[in-house]
């Protein structure tokens, strides 16, 4: 299912811990999924000079939070804005298309994390955003069961697979 790259950055994640006094955090999460990814970022000099981790959750979202470390460790702020979930998946030559929101989380948790160094560097102070996960379909009309990972139609409220009810989280 996983190739050796995704599986040689879960077996051996790059850049894991907490940066204490970070120059910018980035939280985010699905609770459809259950995976969780936080972000910390040391700034020198505009560069990101330390970035770490923390993910609870599947072996493909401890792998993307691994490979985006590295990606960005090193660039401007201006260059790590740039990076996308497609760069990410593309650095692990691939994900499984049922894993594919896993990137999205790490892009999105690095450009948190980015605006929040640029809020506290501007003295801005924000009000922690209610949490609020989006249903999205970036694979067609397939949608995936949040218990098990098994492709099922939209309209569905059942998993035949895991045999769960899933209105209220789908």
């Amino acid at each position: 299912m996983y190739n050796k790259v995704v599986m040689d950055h879960f077996k051996n994640p790059r850049n894991v811990g907490v940066i204490e006094n970070a120059d910018g955090v980035g939280e985010v999460g699905n609770p459809l999924c259950g995976d969780m990814m936080t972000i910390y970022l040391k700034i020198n000099g505009n560069r990101i000079d330390d970035i770490k981790f923390q993910t609870f959750g599947c072996g493909s979202a401890i792998a993307v939070s691994s490979m985006l470390t590295e990606i960005a460790k090193g660039k401007t702020i201006e260059e790590a804005k740039k990076i996308t979930n497609k760069d990410v998946a593309n650095a692990l030559e691939g994900l499984p298309k049922n894993k594919l929101h896993c990137s999205n989380l790490g892009a999105d948790a690095l450009h948190m994390a980015i605006q929040n160094y640029e809020d506290r560097k501007a003295g801005i102070t924000r009000a922690e955003p209610a949490r609020k996960e989006e249903h999205e379909h970036s694979h067609g009309e397939q949608c995936y069961c949040p218990y098990c990972d098994v492709e099922i139609s939209e309209s569905a409220t059942f998993c035949e697979a895991c045999q769960r009810d899933i209105t209220e989280e789908h």
